[in-house]
């Protein structure tokens, strides 16, 4: 049974829970309410392997936790959307016994919501005073907010995202909303997230296949003085290879000259993905030579096979040892010097790409690679030394890349980078 983490303010996590009955048979519930959104980064620290995923009652958690997490792959969150404006418009007007025309409102960025909410509404407001805010906002900046314009007679009444904003509000005898998501959104939001987790446990459960080849074996064996030195080498590697796949409680084959095939689900291979490395390193220290290593998913153990044999060819041919992953729908990724994945596609179905990789001879995975590339760095624009940096090849090849991919309109040459030294100047190029 999956556990799930419920995070907001107490009233928020009680409504919740309320609605979480019919999910009961898979999913288990565990409230972690808070008095302050600032609560949440050390509610993600503390409980965090308790639970397989989290659910926040609103955007600011799940803003917080995100950037405490570093990624959204197991989390999900309650979104406000028209409806609930309408719905705090609705309370504010039948407590208040009139349509209040000058109110003072807060919205998390972007605040499209609020903005078409109020478009829709067929009758009309003198002014509403907005206060965009993003998830590190401190809540008495809001607080001020509010109570500057009600002091200064501005506004007749607040809706506020903030539930600590709404308490001190009311209790100073100011007509506060709290702007909470409807039944039906969290309903829609309990469905979204049973079907990420759903999909996240098929994923998690795929085959995986890890084929790890020392390489120039023959070179080791020529150096070994007698058989016996041979045989107590590949017992070493024999020894770590067993100990990793013990850790990740796989099933091992060796295949002989210094290739080893190790047979799990997906999901382990990618919790021990830092043992795997280390692991590899010290083979390629025992060995004085470099490891090369391929990673396959896949639905049947023959498809998985299949993409870990095209993922260490790929291993093979990379100048500096590193860990290729080859997806079930193709994806390659690579296990940086920094132990994150970068992801690229080996395909693309854009036939107008399609047809101006085949001009340029060029294939769509590298062509893909290097988009990843431009976008995880962030580049407006490269030379071609910052490029073949990345790719680990030659400045040569990388130009001739550069090149082939100008002359197919896919990159542009846009202006030429000032050097202190002598030579001619590089290139500044940017993507089509």
């Amino acid at each position: 049974m999956y556990k799930i983490g419920v995070v907001g303010p107490t009233a928020s996590v009680d409504r919740i829970l309320s609605l979480v009955e019919e999910y009961g048979d898979e999913l288990q519930f565990t409230p972690y309410p808070y008095h302050d959104s600032k609560e949440t980064a050390e509610i993600i620290k503390k409980y965090g392997m308790q639970v397989n995923a989290w659910l926040f009652s609103g955007q600011i958690p799940y803003e917080i936790a995100k950037k405490e997490l570093g990624n959204d792959a197991n989390m999900a969150y309650v979104p406000i959307m028209e409806a609930s404006f309408y719905k705090s418009f609705l309370e504010m007007t039948y407590e208040q016994g009139k349509l209040l025309k000058q109110v003072s409102v807060d919205v998390i960025m972007p605040t499209n919501e609020l903005e078409e909410a109020l478009e829709q509404l067929t009758v009309s407001f003198d002014r509403v005073y907005t206060k965009p805010f993003w998830s590190d906002i401190d809540s008495n900046e809001i607080l001020d907010f509010h109570l500057d314009l009600w002091n200064s007679g501005k506004t007749e009444g607040v809706l506020t995202c903030f539930s600590s904003v709404y308490q001190t509000l009311k209790q100073l005898g100011i007509p506060a909303y709290w702007t909470t998501p409807t039944r039906m959104q969290i309903r829609q939001t309990l469905n979204i997230l049973t079907e990420k987790i759903r999909a996240s446990y098929f994923k998690d459960t795929q085959i995986g296949v890890i084929i790890i080849e020392i390489e120039q074996f023959d070179r080791i064996i020529e150096k070994t003085k007698t058989p016996y030195h041979l045989q107590y080498l590949e017992l070493r590697f024999k020894e770590m290879i067993i100990k990793l796949c013990e850790k990740l409680n796989g099933s091992f084959v060796e295949k002989g000259n210094g290739r080893y095939v190790i047979f799990n689900t997906r999901g382990a291979i990618v919790r021990e993905l830092e043992s795997i490395n280390n692991t590899i390193h010290y083979l390629s220290s025992e060995s004085d030579t470099t490891i090369a290593v391929g990673i396959g998913y896949g639905k049947t153990v023959h498809f998985a096979e299949v993409n870990a044999t095209l993922a260490l060819q790929q291993s093979k041919e990379k100048t500096k040892q590193e860990i290729v992953i080859i997806q079930e729908d193709g994806t390659i990724a690579e296990l940086t010097d920094n132990q994150e994945l970068f992801e690229y596609s080996s395909r693309t179905e854009d036939q107008e790409i399609v047809e101006k990789l085949k001009k340029g001879n060029v294939s769509a995975k590298t062509y893909n690679k290097i988009v990843a590339i431009i976008h995880r760095n962030g580049w407006s624009n490269f030379t071609v030394k910052d490029l073949a940096d990345q790719l680990r090849m030659t400045e040569r090849n990388a130009r001739r890349i550069v090149t082939d991919l100008c002359n197919i309109d896919l990159l542009q040459c846009v202006g030429e980078e000032l050097s202190t030294n002598r030579g001619r100047p590089s290139k500044i190029y940017k993507i089509q």
